[in-house]
């Protein structure tokens, strides 16, 4: 259910470079690399950061606590990005990213999100000279959806129902093939961190000009995962059966459209996700998740303040509970404020989400004492350390 923007943390080499120019009008800036020297290994970088957040939340149950403070992200990343020979190793721990209206209470940062616990991505890179493909293989990030685990990468610390039904961390090989403005990337590998090797993705990215760019993504189940197969959180007693069979089980399709002109960057994004009918893994109806959203972010000239945010819109059939539960429709905004100077920044971050629906086999779900509530705020203050 997480997904990484498209940035050097997920993507072959020659892919994510393809798309670093789209990065100027962002809201935020990245870690800036440590060029450092690695003897016989090369030219090396180092780069990560480490932030921190308090919270509140509206309309939790009874006996909820609505407030509190978490850990972010800490992470480290070590790259070789040259030669034929290119490696990527990210350590540390994430939890950054905040689902407006899906999950309550913000969950506490953990290096056991995944089945590698610590190791956040590991991979080796083979770009041969002069040639215009690469092949990784590895622990790598997903090639679904435009927003990222890491929360520093995106226009809010808040996210949207996309986000919240994609894939994860992948253990597989990728394939990336550039021609003129045309990157494509294949990966095949253990889609939602399940160590069973079944879950093809596809990314097609056409650079029109240096502020247009267009994305087309896939991401697909080739077999069955079945029941007992473990995803996420390893160190826990977490199953396909109670995680939810259709998120392992499904086919998605999904784009988005990048725009930037001067200090503006606009996205909007449109997904598709479903999952048919499987007896055999308690799937007895197909359902889908129909999410849209347009993110944008405004960089304040040369000051170093920003502006960035999204609204949503988010459409579940079926009997799965995709986002906030079974046959739900809402609609969703976040908005966020930004100062950043050099290596430190520091962001307000508030949203909100509206069911429009939320009922589902004569039963009403949603928020507060009640448990039927409809709307949900969420605020955060957060800051932290780049590098």
């Amino acid at each position: 259910m997480i997904t990484m923007r498209r940035q050097l943390l997920g993507l072959g080499f020659v892919a994510a470079s393809s798309l670093l120019a789209l990065q100027s009008a962002h809201a935020m800036n990245g870690p800036t690399a440590i060029n450092i020297d690695g003897g016989p290994l090369g030219q090396l970088s180092l780069s990560g950061g480490v932030d921190g957040y308090g919270y509140y939340v509206s309309n939790l149950p009874n006996g909820t606590l609505n407030h509190g403070v978490n850990v972010a992200n800490a992470l480290v990343e070590l790259q070789k990005t040259t030669g034929e020979l290119q490696f990527t190793i990210e350590v540390g721990s994430n939890g950054g990213a905040i689902p407006v209206g899906a999950s309550g209470r913000p969950g506490q940062t953990s290096i056991n999100n995944f089945s590698t616990g610590p190791l956040y991505a590991g991979y080796v890179t083979i770009a041969p000279k002069d040639m215009p493909f690469t092949i990784s293989a590895g622990r790598m990030a997903s090639l679904e959806g435009w927003e990222s685990a890491v929360d520093w990468n995106n226009e809010s610390q808040l996210t949207t129902d996309i986000w919240d039904v994609e894939n994860s961390q992948n253990t597989g090989v990728e394939g990336s093939y550039t021609a003129g403005p045309v990157t494509a990337t294949v990966l095949f590998g253990d889609g939602w961190d399940t160590h069973v090797f079944n879950f093809l993705q596809a990314l097609v990215s056409y650079t029109i000009n240096s502020n247009n760019n267009v994305n087309v993504y896939y991401a697909g189940n080739l077999g069955r995962t079945g029941l007992n197969a473990r995803t996420y959180g390893w160190g826990t007693d977490t199953t396909v059966a109670g995680y939810g069979p259709y998120f392992m089980n499904s086919q998605m399709l999904g784009g988005w459209y990048s725009y930037t002109m001067g200090n503006l960057n606009v996205i909007p994004e449109v997904q598709y996700v479903y999952a048919k009918t499987d007896h055999q893994l308690g799937i007895d109806k197909s359902t889908s998740n129909l999410g849209a959203a347009v993110f944008g972010d405004y960089s304040f000239g040369t000051s170093p303040y920003s502006l960035g945010g999204w609204v949503e819109y988010e459409n579940s059939q079926g009997a799965g509970g995709w986002f906030v539960g079974p046959k739900s429709e809402a609609v969703g905004f976040a908005v966020s404020p930004t100062w950043q100077y050099k290596d430190l920044f520091a962001r307000a971050n508030a949203g909100g989400l509206y069911l429009l629906h939320n009922t589902a086999n004569g039963t009403t779900y949603g928020y507060g004492s009640s448990g039927t509530d409809k709307f949900q705020f969420i605020g955060t203050l957060e800051a932290g350390l780049l590098f």
